[in-house]
Formats: C-alpha cells, sequence, structure tokens
C-alpha cells in the first residue's frame, strides 16, 4: 500500500512539473489573438489576471510555419548556438580531459593546492568575473565575436572537476599492470584512461550542452552584434503579437536540450553522483 501511494504521490509530482511544459505546446498551438488575450493583463498592464486554455479553441500550426518559413533571423541565430557549443564543447574536450587525468593520476608537487585554487574558481559566479573578462577580452580585440564566448568557455572548471572524480576513481592496480608491461603516460591515457573515464567525458558533455545552448548573460554582455546572437537571445525580442510564434520557438528551441538530455541521462545520474563525492 506504502509503494502505491509513493508511486501515486511521484506521478501528481511530475505531472505539476510537466505543466509548464504542457502549456508551452498549447500555446505553440495557438492562434496570436488567442494567445494574446490570455496574456493580456500581464504583457499590456490590463486589469484582471493572466489565464490559459487548457486546449486551444482553434489549434493552428501557423506559428511553426511563420517561424521556420518567414523567419530567417531564427535560423541565424540557430547556427550560431550551434557554432559556439560546438566549439565549446570540442574545446572542452581538447583541454579539459588531459586537465583532469593530470589532476587525478599524474604526481605534481602542490598539485592539492592548485586544485582546490581550481574549484574555488569554479564556484565564482559569471558576474565576479564579467569584469575582468570584459577588459581582457577587449585588450585582445575578441569582443563582438563568438570567440568572446568560446575562449573563455572551453577553460571552464566544472567540467574537468567533473571528469577527474572518473579518473580519480580508476583502480591503480590497473594502471600499475601497464606501467610493468611497458606503457608510458600518453599511451596508458589514452588507451586505459580514457575508456574508463568515458562515463565522466559524457557527463560533462551533457551537461555543457545544457548550459551553452541556453547561454544568456554572456552574449548579451560580449556581443554588441544581433547578427552574432545565439538562439537563447530570440525570444526576449518577440513582441505580445506575436506570442504563438514564442511559443514554437521555445518548443524548437528545447527540442535538442530534451534529446541531448534523453541520450544521456545515464551518464548524467553518474557525473552528479561522482560530483557529489567529498575530496
Amino acid at each position: 500500500m506504502k509503494k502505491v501511494l509513493l508511486w501515486l504521490l511521484l506521478c501528481l509530482l511530475a505531472a505539476v512539473i510537466c505543466i509548464p511544459m504542457y502549456f508551452l505546446i498549447d500555446g505553440s498551438l495557438m492562434g496570436n489573438q488567442e494567445v494574446a488575450g490570455y496574456l493580456a493583463p500581464v504583457m499590456q498592464n490590463k486589469s484582471g489576471f493572466a489565464s490559459f486554455g487548457l486546449l486551444p479553441m482553434y489549434p493552428t500550426l501557423r506559428s511553426y510555419v511563420e517561424l521556420l518559413l518567414d523567419s530567417p533571423e531564427f535560423f541565424v541565430m540557430f547556427w550560431n548556438s550551434v557554432k559556439l557549443t560546438v566549439f565549446i564543447l570540442a574545446g572542452q574536450l581538447a583541454a579539459g580531459v588531459p586537465a583532469a587525468w593530470g589532476f587525478a593520476r599524474l604526481r605534481i608537487p602542490g598539485k592539492r593546492i592548485l586544485f582546490q585554487l581550481y574549484v574555488i574558481l569554479m564556484l565564482m559566479p559569471f558576474q565576479v568575473t564579467m569584469l575582468s573578462n570584459y577588459l581582457t577580452l577587449d585588450r585582445l580585440h575578441l569582443l563582438d565575436t563568438h570567440a568572446a564566448i568560446i575562449l573563455p568557455a572551453v577553460f571552464s572548471t566544472f567540467p574537468v572537476f567533473l571528469m577527474y572524480r572518473f579518473f580519480e576513481n580508476i583502480p591503480e592496480a590497473i594502471l600499475e599492470s601497464a606501467r610493468v608491461d611497458g606503457a608510458g603516460q600518453w599511451v596508458i591515457f589514452r588507451k586505459i584512461g580514457v575508456p574508463l573515464g568515458s562515463s565522466g567525458i559524457v557527463s560533462a558533455m551533457v551537461l555543457g550542452f545544457l548550459e551553452y545552448w541556453n547561454l544568456i548573460e554572456q552574449p548579451l554582455v560580449f556581443l554588441k552584434d544581433k547578427s552574432q546572437w545565439p538562439l537563447s537571445l530570440y525570444l526576449p525580442n518577440i513582441g505580445l503579437e506575436e506570442a504563438g510564434m514564442a511559443f514554437a520557438a521555445s518548443v524548437i528551441t528545447l527540442i535538442p536540450s530534451l534529446l541531448v538530455f534523453f541520450a544521456g541521462g545515464e551518464y548524467l545520474e553518474q557525473g552528479i553522483a561522482a560530483s557529489a563525492v567529498k575530496e
């Protein structure tokens, strides 16, 4: 009986959590006038309260058609997001994986202190480092370019911290056996470390995708030219008269994140569990 009640409670909580998703899809199938009528009390400061219908009065795909066929700006921002996310994740693989392996398995003087400083950098929010990043990028003449977003993110500390946990848990006996067989550090890293630490690498990439696909603050600060903006900045520029298209754009923007999340969900759970282990 307790299991049944627990199961019902979890289903109820899951349904509550999914309510925003339901109304997002619901709004994308409504006409602009219907959506505007529901949201007018909020968007236009009219009397009354905003409401929402459980089902569209007249379901239509017009918002999707307008977005996909008559909004070239949407596709420019979409490919900007793809470019930023792909280059950032590729850079994190190139820089973060060897760094995590070095922290976890190499004997380096002062490694523990250096790693603690690395963790402190991870705890600093973007608002703390924004000014220093801005001045540095301005000095390098990288402002208003995608490099201003990509380069700082490539050297993010969080993926290194996450992958470090997985590399640290590799049994030393396996590595020692490889050394006895004459394998060097590079061979051990490439043929043992990377395969056994793949769960941490994938979980770091999944979390990285979810973060960088939805960047808001960095593009607003470092990019002035709107043609360089990612898709995450497309929605704030849509007015109430285009509210239906805003819902459609939100649904399409959400699809890649959902696909990546479901594809790497198992690795993501392992990564969260590993990152919770105390040093």
